[in-house]
């Protein structure tokens, strides 16, 4: 491997270690030569985000324009153009061993363009289209990386554990997402629950969620307990090489939904967050299961939830 191409990977690892604690301790229970991979994923989609999101200074035209330049570098590259960035030789090394479905990052491409300008959801069908290009799009990006006994089988499960991740993302973040001008729990459901987005402005300031915002959360963890629940079967149709990460993923980032309920569902008193005790029991139990073994689904008693 040349020295432009390892550095590559090397920073993409950097980034995933940085930023993606809980899943870059799952990720080094794969096996080594799968780990690299992970980490050029993480590190392509990460490097889209700090483009959106680390750049609040500067005015929505600039920052929608040094991610569509970066954007054309990527796609350049997978037609074969050089590629002078410090990532991306890493991102599409990755794709062309694996041949993974150039639809994918231009699904998730377009995600990321609109978190420069919108700023809420009317309704879950509204958040599912954007979360289809920020999360599911990335279980069918690991896919092939992980390996699967019957990958059709597999390829919705992959789905629905990337909405799960990523709403689960939300639920924590509620308070970060405020500061930044988006709300990612649907206007539908704020109004269910009598919610205004002043309502959570105010939380913010003070702190402490009230009553119905408790509720609020209550009802999104339950949402999200659903796409766990969807995501469960796909876990022992992974190579069992690949069983061990994917299980201390799930469990760890279902694990902050058990934090959240612990905490009675305010998410604005503190950021809920597993302790890194558990994180360690949890990857040890993974290492010590057998291949095929049930995930529980984590969370408070599951309620009947639609997915969609």
């Amino acid at each position: 491997m040349d020295t432009d191409l390892t550095a590559a990977y090397e920073r993409c690892r950097e980034l995933h270690r940085r930023h993606g604690r809980t899943y870059y301790l799952a990720t080094r229970l794969l096996p080594a030569w799968k780990r690299r991979h992970v980490h050029a994923l993480y590190g392509f989609t990460r490097f889209a985000d700090e483009i959106v999101d680390r750049t609040e200074d500067l005015p929505p035209a600039e920052r929608a324009a040094r991610l569509e330049e970066w954007s054309a570098r990527f796609v350049a590259g997978l037609h074969g153009a050089s590629v002078d960035d410090p990532l991306l030789p890493a991102v599409l090394h990755t794709i062309a061993v694996f041949d993974l479905d150039r639809g994918d990052f231009a699904s998730f491409l377009r995600s990321m363009t609109m978190d420069l300008t919108v700023t809420s959801y009317p309704t879950y069908d509204d958040l599912l289209d954007y979360m289809e290009g920020s999360a599911a799009v990335i279980g069918t990006m690991m896919l092939p990386i992980l390996g699967s006994s019957d990958p059709a089988a597999a390829r919705e499960p992959a789905r629905q554990l990337g909405f799960a991740f990523q709403l689960t993302n939300f639920i924590r973040d509620v308070a970060e997402d405020l500061d930044r001008g988006r709300t990612y729990l649907p206007d539908e459901d704020l109004a269910r629950f009598d919610v205004t987005r002043e309502d959570l402005l105010a939380a913010r300031a003070a702190g402490r969620a009230t009553p119905r915002l408790r509720e609020l959360i209550e009802y999104e963890v339950t949402r999200a307990q659903a796409h766990y629940e969807a995501a469960a079967p796909g876990i022992p149709l992974l190579a069992p090489a690949s069983q061990a990460c994917m299980r201390t993923a799930y469990a760890l980032y279902g694990g902050i939904l058990d934090e959240v309920a612990a905490q009675d569902f305010d998410v604005f008193t503190r950021r809920a967050l597993v302790p890194r005790r558990r994180r360690m029991a949890v990857a040890a139990r993974a290492l010590l299961s057998p291949a095929g073994a049930p995930v529980r689904v984590p969370g408070p008693a599951l309620q009947p939830v639609l997915v969609a």
